[in-house]
C-alpha cells in the first residue's frame, strides 16, 4: 500500500464506504487493496450469461480510480442486457499516464499471466459462451503480452497506442481483432514506433487503426481518451456491445481514413 498519508486515508475510505467496495451486493471474484489495488468484479449473472465481456483497463486505474473501470463495466452491461456478464478485471498495477512505464512493456509482461489465467478459466468453465476482451489504451499491450493461446471470440482495442506487434495477425489469435479511436483522443498523437532495449521494449509499434494493422475498424465518434469509449449512450459503447453480442455486422464502421 502507498506510504503517502493522504492516499492511505483515501484508500481506507474507499474500501470501507458501504456504497463503494464493501457493499455486500457487489460481487468480487477477488480483491486485494495493496500496491495500487487488484480486483475482479462481476456485473450480471455469470452462471447464466450467453456472452461475457472482460474490460482490461489502461494506465491510471487503481483502487483510487476504480470507479472509472466500474462505470464502464456497468454501462456495457446495461447496453447488453440481462443475458450478459461483465468481468471487470483490475488484475495488475497499471502504469501512471505520465510516466515512462506507460511506453514500455514491463508492466504488461507482469500482468499477462494473470489475464491469461482468467480467460482460460472463464472459457474452460463456459466453453459455449461467447467471451470477448475490451482493452482500453495500455490494456491492449497487456492483451498482446498474454500470448497466443487465448481463445476469446473478439479482441476490441479502444484508444490503443498499439499492441507492440506489427499487425493483428502477429497476435496469432483466432479472435477477430477490432479497433476504434475517438476523433478527440490524444493517443492519436503518440508516435508509433518500437525500440528493443536491453531489458525492455519501448513503444507500441503499428497504429491499430491504420490499414497496416489488419484490424477491423469501427466508429468511435468524437470522444476523447479517458472514459468516452464506454460512456452511456455513446457510439463506441453501442458498437462494442454489438461486437460482444456477436452482431458486429451491425456495428457502424469508421468513416475515417487513417494514414
Amino acid at each position: 500500500m502507498s506510504s503517502h498519508p493522504h492516499r492511505n486515508r483515501l484508500r481506507r475510505g474507499l474500501l470501507a464506504a458501504p456504497h463503494v467496495m464493501a457493499d455486500p451486493v457487489r460481487r468480487f471474484l477477488s480483491f486485494d487493496g495493496r500496491d495500487g489495488g487488484r480486483g475482479v468484479e462481476i456485473f450480471g449473472d455469470l452462471s447464466h450469461a450467453e456472452r461475457i465481456a472482460v474490460p482490461v483497463p489502461g494506465a491510471g486505474i487503481g483502487v483510487d480510480r476504480y470507479w472509472r473501470l466500474r462505470n464502464g463495466a456497468f454501462a456495457l452491461h446495461s447496453e447488453l442486457g440481462e443475458r450478459s456478464a461483465i468481468v471487470a478485471w483490475l488484475g495488475y498495477e497499471t502504469p501512471t499516464t505520465v510516466n515512462p512505464t506507460s511506453v514500455t512493456s514491463g508492466q504488461a509482461d507482469e500482468a499477462a499471466p494473470e489475464l491469461r489465467d482468467l480467460i482460460g478459466e472463464l472459457i474452460g468453465l463456459k466453453p459455449a459462451v461467447r467471451t470477448s476482451l475490451v482493452c482500453h489504451s495500455y490494456g491492449s499491450v497487456v492483451r498482446a503480452r498474454a500470448g497466443h493461446g487465448l481463445r476469446e471470440a473478439d479482441t476490441v482495442l479502444c484508444g490503443s497506442p498499439g499492441t507492440g506487434y506489427g499487425n493483428a495477425a502477429d497476435l496469432h489469435t483466432p479472435a477477430t481483432v477490432r479497433a476504434d479511436r475517438g476523433s478527440d483522443d490524444w493517443i492519436a498523437d503518440v508516435p508509433h514506433m518500437k525500440l528493443q532495449l536491453p531489458f525492455v521494449e519501448v513503444g507500441s509499434a503499428t497504429d491499430p487503426v491504420s490499414p497496416e494493422s489488419g484490424a477491423e475498424i469501427f466508429a468511435a465518434g468524437d470522444g476523447g481518451h479517458r472514459d468516452d469509449y464506454l460512456k452511456p449512450g455513446s457510439s463506441p459503447l453501442k458498437n462494442i456491445a454489438r461486437i460482444v453480442a456477436g452482431t458486429a455486422m451491425s456495428a457502424e464502421p469508421s468513416g475515417e481514413r487513417h494514414a
